[in-house]
């Protein structure tokens, strides 16, 4: 079996790292790695295939930013003649950012079979680019691996015949469980000066939460609340860093503005948060996980499980609602919350089989 995987930013891949480990116990499977490009510094992407233990692309596209309609035009292009020169027998997209639909939609229409690992997946806010690209991924994808029941339901709704759905679990979890030891030994903290419990973590780069002045004003006002407190440590995207000059944003004791971390040094960061806020969809998974707090700083979120079995609360962007939050924390009125179903660290193992078989 001649299999593509596709990925092209940081979260996938996160979640391709389990995945191809999985498909390597299998030798009559062979993989060819394909990188878009689409996060394209070392901060953002070169890192992560050192630290998680993913092989080198066999190819590199190359393909940087752009707005969402030209870079995933740019893709398509690119991955064409690629897939038409190399007829693979499967393609395998993760995630929903750019690169993951613009290689479901190659594929489709040159008659490749797609599997997209974390289907299902819906904020029902069709104005967030990764909404469309779930939707149109799902909807020509012959696999669709789920990460929990609500997805199930999500596709089953959308009319996707069942024998296409796999309840398989979370990759992200596998890759945290893998190297969860590992990232124990960083010493980002130290490296930080600050102690386990005496800080919150931050990240934020959704454009629908970046790119307004008023909006990112008004969150930052929240934090400065949870700031009072404890120091809040800010990994900086680099979109976001621009727009925090623009409003004369700058570092302090109470807000650490640093750069992008490797996976390992974020992930031991986030293990000895008070809180961590955020508008991203996979740290509300991985907080669940790590029994951390997580302020989900959005009006919806793709992952419900978080909310109803985990450790995530979505408080929107209202800095008194981000306030409430936090003297909850403070003075320990969170639930622990517990492990979602099959977030066990074999879901690769269960994509693996079913392509195989």
């Amino acid at each position: 079996m001649k299999l593509t995987a596709v990925v092209g930013a940081r979260p996938n891949f996160v979640k391709i790292a389990p995945v191809l480990a999985a498909l390597a116990q299998y030798p009559d499977v062979r993989t060819t790695l394909v990188h878009t490009g689409q996060h394209y510094d070392s901060n953002m992407s070169g890192g992560f295939f050192t630290e998680l233990e993913i092989p080198r692309p066999d190819i590199n596209l190359g393909v940087g930013s752009g707005s969402n309609a030209l870079q995933t035009a740019n893709i398509m292009l690119q991955l064409a003649p690629l897939f038409a020169a190399d007829s693979p027998d499967l393609v395998l997209v993760v995630g929903d950012v750019n690169s993951t639909l613009a290689a479901a939609l190659v594929a489709a229409k040159t008659g490749i079979p797609v599997a997209h690992v974390e289907s299902g997946l819906r904020s029902f806010d069709r104005t967030m680019p990764e909404e469309v690209n779930r939707i149109l991924t799902d909807s020509i994808s012959d696999y669709c691996f789920t990460t929990e029941a609500a997805g199930n339901e999500n596709l089953a709704h959308e009319g996707v015949p069942a024998g296409r759905i796999h309840f398989v679990g979370n990759v992200m979890i596998d890759t945290l469980v893998r190297f969860r030891e590992r990232a124990s030994r960083s010493t980002v903290m130290d490296d930080l000066g600050v102690t386990a419990g005496a800080y919150a973590v931050l990240t934020l780069h959704r454009p629908g939460n970046v790119d307004d002045p008023e909006t990112l004003a008004g969150l930052l006002a929240g934090i400065h609340v949870v700031q009072r407190d404890v120091p809040v440590i800010f990994p900086v995207h680099p979109r976001t860093r621009q727009q925090l000059q623009r409003l004369g944003v700058v570092a302090s004791r109470e807000l650490r503005l640093i750069e992008p971390l490797g996976y390992l040094d974020f992930m031991q960061l986030m293990s000895g948060a008070a809180c961590v806020m955020t508008d991203s969809g996979g740290i509300q998974e991985e907080t669940t996980v790590l029994g951390v707090p997580c302020l989900t700083l959005r009006c919806n979120t793709e992952r419900p499980v978080t909310i109803s079995v985990g450790t995530n609360r979505l408080v929107g962007l209202d800095a008194s609602a981000i306030a409430a939050a936090w003297n909850d924390i403070r003075d320990g009125r969170w639930p622990h919350g517990r492990i979602p179903e099959l977030w066990d660290g074999r879901a690769a193992e269960r994509i693996a089989k079913v392509i195989v078989r």
